[in-house]
């Protein structure tokens, strides 16, 4: 368990998915020298995060590997088809690609869950859920017409 309460960060997907938004994310927690573990439940979506870890930023491979691997507790990212507490590569940072909130993912330092509008009454949900309860440290975000993020409702 980390230290202290655990951050959600909400991302409301309105322009791009999140196998292009997640590589941004991910490339910061790498730098920051931690781990993720990157949740998607459908096999189509966890291919398509797989090859934008590959090859959305031409100039950063981002390293990673598949739950279930050999290699699994030293990818620094790791992506698989459900929530693993602890996360088999010792991650402390967990993003739900799927846009489906799972109660697990506040044993995590922080979460991130992408969500598009398919699931805004969901994630509008959880925020209340955890807001009521003060689960969590949470936060909003959202992309305008350039792709640029901002906090905010």
């Amino acid at each position: 368990m980390g230290q202290g309460m655990a951050r959600v960060d909400f991302y409301r997907l309105t322009r791009d998915p999140a196998e292009r938004v997640l590589p941004a994310v991910a490339a910061r927690i790498l730098a920051e020298e931690a781990r993720l573990l990157v949740v998607a439940e459908s096999a189509m979506q966890r291919q398509a995060i797989d090859e934008a870890l590959w090859s959305l930023q031409p100039a950063s491979f981002l390293p990673h590997g598949a739950a279930g691997t050999p290699d699994e507790a030293i990818e620094p990212i790791l992506i698989a088809g459900t929530l693993l507490s602890p996360a088999p590569n010792g991650a402390r940072h967990v993003a739900l690609a799927d846009g489906t909130w799972r109660e697990e993912a506040l044993a995590f330092d922080r979460a991130f869950l992408f969500f598009d509008n398919s699931r805004l009454d969901n994630a509008r949900a959880t925020w209340r859920t955890l807001s009521a309860a003060k689960l969590a440290e949470i936060h909003f975000w959202k992309q305008d017409d350039r792709g640029r993020w901002s906090e905010g409702p």
